[in-house]
């Protein structure tokens, strides 16, 4: 999972800003865009993303574009200095204000689109920098450093699978990227201790997770710590001459080690007086700050108390489908969650955790993802170009980290996506769950998407970069439903468990996202409530709800955005009769981009409208 607030001044998720009275335009198509209007929108967003991109070195490097006119970004990473953050809600709100000079009623087709997604990407920016004075106020993430946000965990994996080394240059501007770090770590500290002093402080176990994985970070010694290894390895691999060693383990001795420590003291101060309550009502001057969550992932204005609603509403559809399967294959004793809990410890579904047994699990996915790969045409007319890896979350950091996240590929197709798992205790993964694991980062889930808008030809640059929680995480979600609708499942009653299991997971986020942020639940009834409703490890729960506590609304865009996307698939199948092509629906929506859930109601529409015609 791409860490957000690395990518560029319009990467948040877009909002139902009606609301908030920020104007938004509607994508209603008419017959054409008027060229003029049209010219000066698509002038505007290749602006845009230009200045994105120059405030970005991190977004030059993922995207494949630190090279040629923009090699100098290699050298560098991206800045949290007053001076920069300034100059980044500048932009943005520049940026907003010639959006909104746009005459929305001259544009149709993709151009309307285009100046929809782009108005409620820029308008929820604006909502955190007007109201709240915390945290990163482009988007609704209340803390700069915890266990699943900091240069110490971003910064290691980015410098060793997106930073190339090909030349001398590049490991030149590796070791320049390690000072940076050093540099990005202390602008950090001063952000947290500056919000400190305002009150807004991470729950105690929060701090807990996050000093210990920072105390993992530094516990090799410099000389061999990952920083340093990943560059000794590929210049060794290329031939590459240079003391790399010596160089790369003095910056982290004498540099990066005691930026840590000050991160470590800094955070280790506030324990004693820290409290812990999880959810974000309790930060100073924070009102509407969970709503504001729920519109930044979500993209949709629901309330607490209708996020809740629908999560106990779903939670309690899903688990009689779970039952029926499990009374049908003898399991019949126990509530749902203690017999998906005993099934899960099944001798025949449980890996050694053990090397062996992780490359085991490694190879099985990979056989799944190959075999769904072979599929796809039958329910989609665009395949994307870019492969997609298999990889192992980074020890050092699994402890807090989630259990699966994708990272997208590069522009230039020179890096290809990466499905991450984490395989910390490879008893949270019986084999019945793994398959919709799959199916949700990899194929037809996040990498398809996500490689289909990268690749896409017909879209401004801004929008094949601009990412939509709710949009992309209900497609993934979506994506493990098509699965199942294909048939992967048959004489498979297992794995259709696991892929009601995934979904039922995503339904009590929304209970628990709710519940923690709105109704004041602790951590420890959210914790309960997954375990005996899903019979998941307790370890693998845990790491989960303190997840949702630092990223206030963003459990939630999971099911909502399957929701809709199943609601306008139903619609426009109701529509269209025996004349509606599942193909034609699927290419339609993803070629668009990723957009917020109203604006994708009318692109499904406006498909629709055509097909009809």
């Amino acid at each position: 999972m791409l860490h957000r607030r690395h990518l560029l001044a319009f990467a948040a998720a877009g909002a139902a800003l009606a609301a908030s009275g920020i104007a938004t335009a509607s994508p209603r198509m008419q017959s054409a865009s008027d060229p003029a209007e049209a010219a000066k929108l698509n002038a505007l967003l290749d602006r845009i993303f230009a200045e994105s991109l120059a405030s970005s070195p991190f977004l030059a490097t993922y995207l494949g574009l630190d090279k040629g006119e923009n090699a100098s970004a290699k050298r560098q990473l991206d800045s949290l200095s007053p001076e920069t953050l300034a100059r980044n809600e500048a932009m943005t709100r520049k940026a907003q204000a010639d959006l909104e000079a746009i005459d929305a009623s001259k544009l149709s087709g993709m151009d309307a689109v285009n100046l929809a997604t782009l108005l409620y990407a820029g308008g929820t920016q604006l909502i955190g920098y007007d109201r709240y004075d915390f945290g990163n106020r482009a988007g609704a993430n209340p803390y700069w450093l915890h266990q699943l946000g900091g240069a110490y965990r971003d910064i290691p994996d980015f410098l060793n699978t997106m930073h190339t080394i090909e030349t001398v240059e590049d490991a030149e501007a590796y070791l320049s990227r390690l000072e940076g770090m050093a540099k990005l770590m202390d602008q950090e500290t001063a952000l947290v201790t500056a919000d400190i002093a305002k009150g807004v402080v991470p729950p105690d176990f929060v701090l807990d997770r996050t000093v210990a994985q920072l105390r993992s970070f530094k516990e090799p010694s410099p000389a061999e710590n990952g920083l340093v290894g990943s560059l000794v390895r590929r210049t060794g691999e290329k031939g590459l001459a240079g003391d790399w060693a010596a160089r790369a383990t003095a910056i982290v001795t004498d540099r990066i080690y005691p930026a840590t420590d000050r991160q470590i003291a800094l955070l280790e101060a506030q324990r004693p007086t820290a409290t812990h309550d999880a959810g974000v009502w309790r930060l100073p001057n924070a009102d509407g700050y969970y709503a504001f969550g729920i519109r930044n992932y979500t993209t949709t204005s629901l309330s607490g108390d209708e996020v809740h609603e629908l999560g106990l509403a779903q939670v309690a559809e899903i688990t009689a489908r779970a039952d029926a399967i499990l009374k049908a294959n003898g399991r019949s004793e126990g509530t749902v969650g203690e017999r998906l809990s005993a099934l899960g410890k099944e001798p025949q579904f449980v890996y050694p955790n053990t090397d062996a047994g992780k490359a085991e699990l490694l190879a099985d996915l990979n056989t799944q993802t190959a075999a769904m790969q072979a599929r796809l045409p039958e329910m989609f007319g665009t395949l994307p170009k870019s492969t997609v890896d298999i990889r192992r979350v980074p020890p050092a950091i699994e402890a807090g980290a989630p259990g699966g996240y994708y990272q997208g590929p590069s522009l230039d197709g020179t890096r290809p996506g990466a499905y991450y798992i984490n395989l910390r205790d490879t008893a949270e993964w019986p084999k019945w769950t793994l398959p919709t694991l799959t199916y949700h980062e990899a194929i037809p889930g996040h990498h398809f998407q996500i490689a289909i808008q990268t690749e896409a030809q017909g879209i401004p640059m801004i929008r094949r970069i601009l990412g939509f929680s709710a949009y992309s995480e209900g497609w993934a979600l979506y994506a493990e439903q098509l699965a199942d609708e294909m048939g992967v499942y048959e004489g498979d009653p297992w794995g259709q468990l696991g892929y009601l299991q995934s979904l039922l997971f995503r339904a009590t986020r929304l209970v628990v996202d709710s519940g923690l942020h709105h109704k004041r639940w602790s951590r420890e009834q959210a914790i309960r409530y997954m375990v005996d409703t899903l019979g998941d490890q307790e370890s693998s729960v845990t790491t989960e709800v303190e997840r949702y506590c630092v990223w206030p609304g963003q459990a939630s865009s999971y099911k909502i955005g399957h929701t809709e996307w199943l609601r306008l698939r139903d619609q426009a199948r109701s529509a269209l009769g025996d004349r509606f092509d599942i193909k034609g629906f699927h290419d339609t929506a993803l070629a668009s981009g990723g957009m917020p859930l109203e604006v994708l109601a009318d692109v499904v529409e406006q498909w629709t409208e055509t097909q009809r015609a």
